[in-house]
């Protein structure tokens, strides 16, 4: 049997960004055995995923732990072809590891290498698509997302519901939109009959307490949902909005219509969310969030397509009425 080796590290949103290449990999390689090489974090997610039959995980040991890399090399060899989908300077390590296998990717003697020298100026969608067909891929079909976005919701939500994506990386804190903007927001969006609802993971937990404590309408669930709760939570919305993180990936992903906060911090030209076939959602930008005003969103949401059906299994949230006048915004800043 051939065996195939998928490598992905890295940020949720990238893995996200990635279902498109791991369902064109299994497409292209249907009775093989495919293996995921990825990080912790990403490990639930890879296993219930329809795209792999094993999931091995990468503990990024650093390279003077023998005892590790040793592991590392048994995780790394043996395989038929290798698409390297992370191409970053420790994955090229992996290539010598492996023992320069058949290899999709960038580095150096690499079988089937993506050398476009603007390949660093693309947008994570099509400079994959493009790897792929440098390795000979042609046909990419759309991900099934029906285990991602039919699972049964956990939690008891307003009907219609809005949802709010208020952190990012805890390292970047320039890529978050004001709390007390998501607050006003939140309230904008509660006078018109959309019930609030946001999610973040638990290190996130105070800005849910920040919003909710100024827009009490909104239900929280920062650090309450897991990554299995969130494919669920995000098909049932009837739009998201937030910063550039990696929720608002597989909102978009689902086809939510979606509005998504950049700062200076991060380029929508490279990293911005996509939708179901790839089309570029909507994107407000400001060199500084802190700039960015409710009005501005509430106008950019009010010009959203909302589509008239929702991802299938998802029970249909569509607000029946959305007030579109920005001078209704109070903000309370």
């Amino acid at each position: 049997m051939t065996r195939i080796l998928i490598i992905k590290l890295g940020a949720l949103g990238d893995f996200f960004l990635s279902f498109g290449p791991f369902a064109a990999i299994r497409a292209a390689h249907g009775e093989a055995e495919i293996t995921l090489l990825t990080t912790a974090h990403l490990a639930q997610l890879a296993e219930d995923a329809p795209w792999f039959d094993r999931i091995e995980i990468d503990r990024r040991a650093p390279w003077w732990d023998l005892r590790q890399i040793r592991r590392l090399l048994g995780q790394l060899r043996g395989f038929d072809f290798v698409y390297d989908l992370q191409t970053s300077g420790r994955t090229a390590v992996y290539f010598r590891l492996a023992g320069h296998p058949p290899w999709s990717g960038t580095v150096r003697g690499a079988s089937h290498p993506h050398a476009n020298p603007e390949r660093n100026r693309m947008h994570s969608f099509e400079r994959q698509r493009e790897q792929l067909r440098a390795a000979g891929i042609r046909y990419f079909p759309a991900p099934e997302l029906g285990w991602i976005a039919g699972r049964k919701c956990r939690f008891d939500l307003p009907r219609p519901y809005a949802l709010l994506v208020p952190g990012a990386a805890a390292h970047r804190p320039a890529k978050r939109w004001p709390d007390e903007h998501f607050a006003a927001l939140a309230r904008h969006l509660a006078a018109g009959g959309l019930g609030p609802v946001l999610i973040g993971a638990e290190p996130e937990q105070a800005l849910g307490r920040t919003i909710r404590a100024m827009a009490p309408e909104t239900t929280d669930l920062i650090g309450k949902s897991t990554l299995a709760d969130l494919g669920p939570i995000a098909a049932g919305a009837a739009l998201a909005v937030g910063n550039d993180t990696g929720p608002m990936h597989l909102a978009a992903l689902l086809g939510i219509p979606s509005l998504v906060l950049f700062s200076a911090a991060s380029d929508p030209a490279l990293t911005a969310p996509r939708g179901p076939g790839g089309e570029i959602v909507a994107v407000l930008a400001a060199r500084d969030l802190a700039d960015l005003p409710v009005e501005r969103v509430v106008a950019a949401l009010s010009s959203l397509h909302r589509p008239t059906s929702h991802p299938e299994n998802a029970r249909p949230c569509l607000p029946s009425a959305f007030p579109t006048d920005p001078s209704a915004v109070s903000t309370g800043l």
